[in-house]
């Protein structure tokens, strides 16, 4: 099948037993085990119907051969690297999600797990950086909030050289524009809050991998630690990604007039997207990506203030999280990431004045006068 027609018909895709063309949800807890000793379904938290064609779904549009769904994309992240020991050590990509800064630095460090930062964009910092002890290589492409791009196919055989798995973030572009696992990958995870659910209504983590060790491994942590989608949101977050596709179209058709929109704004002194041709990832992500995504960023001239900027905003809304049809704008120094402490981040390329934008589905003539409007205010 073709993309967008899995994103309707891959995984289970109906009930099989009533052939409801949407999967139920199946509230139940634990189930009637027919048989002693060989039940089909036994207690939710291991295995449940309506979570289990979310999962079979996204290890389709991934493609991989097992999916987990969890309760949140940084419950997702836990149990990847719960897959790690104490001593093992972990290279992870400097532009990152402020989140995952916090999962890293305050709560999986504790456990003796070791990690440090490289330019994932740099190949040859990222082989100086792997030890004897180095086990995964992590990473976002493009970032979160400077949408770098990383050639993964590189990245991947540079891990597997050093017999590390290499983990990939694919939040931002979603399986509809990049599928790491074609590209070498071990592990995909994802946010399914963002673009997969769409709609700004449910929080949500992905898992896919393509390797049978890892995905018993993940299994038995997704089981173990417990954190799983209920069959709610598993089913919502099913419906939000029958549309991906064409939800993805109009995003980057918005972000693209906005784009030129920007570029060519006096008041704006840096802007970062994947699919601006002075961009120094802009080959790498032609040649990986279908298409250049809906997130872009910007700094204002140190002139501007960004809370004038905001303030003056109608239509866009000042908001965290991303993906959803709605457009949504933040500061990722005092928001998204936040708990990066203001060294690292300004030595990683946050600035204080950097502000990032998910271009949602309205027209593009409104989010352009809107922009605009704003930016005139800087003048006042």
């Amino acid at each position: 099948m073709k993309f967008d027609t899995k994103l309707l018909h891959g995984g289970i895709s109906e009930d099989p037993t009533t052939g409801a063309v949407s999967m139920p949800i199946y509230r139940a807890s634990t189930f009637h085990q027919k048989e002693l000793g060989h039940p089909d379904w036994e207690y939710s938290r291991t295995g449940n119907p309506t979570r289990q064609a979310l999962e079979d779904l996204m290890a389709d549009l991934e493609v991989g051969t097992a999916g987990f769904a969890f309760s949140s994309g940084s419950a997702a992240i836990h149990a990847v690297l719960s897959l790690f020991s104490a001593g093992d050590h972990i290279i992870v990509g400097n532009d990152i999600y402020g989140g995952t800064f916090r999962l890293i630095n305050q709560v999986m460090k504790r456990f003796g797990l070791e990690f440090s930062t490289v330019d994932t964009t740099d190949l040859e910092a990222v082989q100086t950086a792997f030890q004897d002890n180095t086990k995964a290589l992590y990473l976002e492409t493009p970032t979160n909030p400077l949408l770098r791009v990383s050639d993964l196919a590189a990245l991947s055989k540079i891990a597997k050289q050093h017999g590390a798995y290499t983990i990939v973030d694919n939040t931002f572009a979603t399986p509809y524009n990049q599928q790491p696992l074609t590209l070498g990958a071990d592990i995909v995870v994802a946010s399914g809050t963002k673009y997969l659910g769409g709609h700004s209504d449910l929080i949500a983590g992905i898992a896919v991998t393509n390797d049978d060790q890892l995905t018993e491994r993940i299994g038995f942590l997704q089981n173990s630690i417990g954190s799983v989608l209920a069959p709610e949101e598993a089913w919502l977050l099913q419906r939000g990604i029958k549309t991906l596709g064409a939800r993805m179209r109009i995003h980057e058709e918005n972000t693209q007039a906005i784009f030129q929109f920007l570029s060519q704004d006096d008041h704006i002194s840096k802007l970062y997207y994947p699919g601006d041709p002075n961009n120094p990832g802009y080959a790498t992500a032609k040649r990986q990506m279908r298409g250049f995504g809906a997130m872009l960023s910007f700094e204002l001239k140190p002139a501007y203030e960004p809370k004038q900027f905001i303030d003056h905003l109608h239509l866009i809304t000042l908001a965290e999280s991303l993906g959803g049809v709605d457009s949504l704008i933040e500061v990722p120094a005092i928001m998204t990431h936040g708990a990066i402490p203001r060294e690292e981040r300004i030595k990683d390329g946050i600035q204080d004045n950097l502000i990032r934008l998910s271009v949602g589905i309205e027209d593009q003539a409104d989010l352009i006068e809107d922009l605009q409007t704003a930016l005139r205010s800087l003048d006042d």
